[in-house]
């Protein structure tokens, strides 16, 4: 695996696999670089919106000739990330797996004052594309951490996440999951469940299954703390 600064090249591949929608992972794969490298190389520079290598090439370069201190993000001796509460906070959320600008996009809204944003608020603060606010919020909706409010006055959209947002978090997963248990248990049924792959399916079809009722019942019960 190679080491040391990114080349101009890796900083082409980099902006090349966001252009195709590649994730960090993915185009950190290709590279045979960790995948904190890429995350924290187009955080650095503008985001996956505004990602440019050959300036964010000369910005490295010119960080290294005045001996610039460590990035923040790159974290404290015990693993955790540094930097301010924000970039831990999305630190975390992208090790769990969330998007980059999906993460920054949630974080800003959670330490808003109201946990209201609009688009453009979120542009602005963010210093990234229209685009990518777009692609972030739509997701964030879609797996219920935001929910979409219209303004009636303005005409346009305003985006909200309050403590019920955890809940439906939590039960739009637990549904996701519980459809891919359920096509597990069809397959198994399919296959046979005799067979070696159909009693494979059917124990993993049966374990995420119980899993999300679990989950979903552990919800229900503590709701109530966030009201």
């Amino acid at each position: 695996m190679p080491g040391g600064r990114l080349t101009q090249q890796e900083r082409q591949r980099i902006a090349a696999g966001l252009t195709d929608g590649l994730s960090y992972a993915e185009i950190a794969r290709r590279l045979g670089r960790p995948t904190s490298t890429v995350s924290r190389e187009v955080t650095r520079n503008g985001g996956p919106g505004d990602y440019r290598p050959r300036s964010a090439h000369r910005a490295t370069v010119q960080r290294a000739r005045r001996g610039a201190p460590a990035d923040p993000l790159d974290g404290t001796p015990d693993g955790t990330p540094g930097g301010t509460v924000d970039d831990r906070i999305v630190e975390l959320a992208v090790r769990s797996g969330m998007p980059r600008m999906m993460a920054r996009v949630h974080v800003d809204l959670l330490l808003s004052e109201d946990g209201r944003r609009t688009a453009a608020d979120l542009v602005r603060r963010l210093k990234v594309s229209p685009a990518s606010v777009s692609v972030a919020v739509n997701s964030l909706v879609e797996h219920g951490y935001v929910r979409r409010e219209r303004d009636p006055l303005r005409r346009r959209d305003v985006y909200v996440v309050d403590d019920e947002a955890w809940y439906h978090s939590v039960a739009i997963s637990a549904r996701q999951t519980l459809g891919s248990a359920r096509a597990a248990q069809e397959a198994a049924e399919t296959l046979g469940p005799g067979s070696p792959v159909g009693q494979r399916l059917l124990k993993a079809g049966t374990f995420l299954e119980r899993v999300v009722g679990d989950m979903q019942e552990s919800a229900d019960r503590w709701r109530t703390l966030l009201r």
